[in-house]
C-alpha cells in the first residue's frame, strides 16, 4: 500500500495581503503602519510563533521590519554564512507572476541579519542570486540596502530599506501587485514563513510566494 502524501495547507490557497503606503520612513518596528503587518501563517504547518514582520512602500522604496522574540540563546550569525544565520530571508516579484517555477528578471532574493556586536554596523543586507532562474535581475548590486537593527531581551528588531534602483520593474503607479515571500529564520526556534516553509522549493519558485497590494498613493 502506498503512503498517502500529505500536502502543506499553505499550498492550497494563495493569499494578498496589503502594502500600505508610508508618508515618511519609520524610525522602528512600532512606527509602521499595523496595517502593513503581515500574518505568517507557516504557522499552520506547525511552526513555532515567534515573529512578527511589516511592510510599506514609498514611490522611491520598499521597507521591511520585524522583531523577534522569545530567544533564550545567543545570535547566530555569520558573514560567511549568511543563509544558515539567524535573520530574514525574503523575495520580491514586482510582476506578481504565479504561472512559472523558475525566477524571472523581475524576481529578487534578500538575506539580512542583526549583527550580534551592535554598533556602527547593527544589520547587513546582501541581495542573492536565485537558483535556476531564467534570467538574473539586472539590479543586482546597483544600490544598497539600509539595514539596521536593536538587540532587546530575548530578541531584535531589524528595519530594512530597499531603494527602487534594487528593484527591477519597480512601479507603484503601474504595478499595484507583487509577488512575496518572507522566511524569519533561527537556529534555536525554526522559521516563520508567510506561507509554504523550507520543504517546499521557496527560495527559487515565485509560484509559491503570496501577493501584496501596494495600496494608497
Amino acid at each position: 500500500m502506498s503512503t498517502p502524501v500529505s500536502i502543506p495547507r499553505n499550498l492550497l490557497f494563495r493569499c494578498k495581503f496589503p502594502c500600505p503606503q508610508l508618508k515618511k520612513e519609520p524610525k522602528g518596528f512600532e512606527q509602521f503602519d499595523s496595517r502593513g503587518e503581515l500574518p505568517l501563517l507557516g504557522i499552520f504547518e506547525g511552526q513555532l510563533a515567534y515573529a512578527r514582520v511589516r511592510v510599506g512602500w514609498m514611490d522611491e522604496a520598499f521597507l521591511l521590519a520585524a522583531a523577534v522574540r522569545g530567544k533564550s540563546q545567543s545570535l547566530w550569525v555569520r558573514s560567511n554564512q549568511p543563509l544558515e544565520s539567524d535573520g530574514l530571508q525574503f523575495w520580491i516579484d514586482t510582476r506578481d507572476t504565479h504561472n512559472v517555477h523558475r525566477a524571472t528578471r523581475y524576481c529578487h532574493w534578500f538575506v539580512a541579519s542583526p549583527n550580534p556586536a551592535g554598533g556602527r554596523e547593527s544589520a547587513s543586507c546582501g541581495m542573492l542570486r536565485i537558483n535556476r532562474a531564467k534570467e538574473d535581475a539586472p539590479t543586482i548590486n546597483r544600490g544598497k540596502v539600509t539595514a539596521t537593527a536593536q538587540l532587546v531581551t530575548g530578541g531584535y528588531d531589524l528595519q530594512l530599506r530597499l531603494p527602487s534602483s534594487l528593484l527591477n520593474g519597480w512601479s507603484p503607479q503601474d504595478q499595484r501587485l507583487i509577488g512575496f515571500s518572507v522566511a524569519v529564520i533561527d537556529r534555536e526556534l525554526g522559521w516563520n514563513t508567510l506561507g509554504v516553509g523550507a520543504d517546499l522549493p521557496l527560495a527559487e519558485d515565485p509560484s509559491l510566494w503570496s501577493t501584496l497590494e501596494l495600496v494608497g498613493g
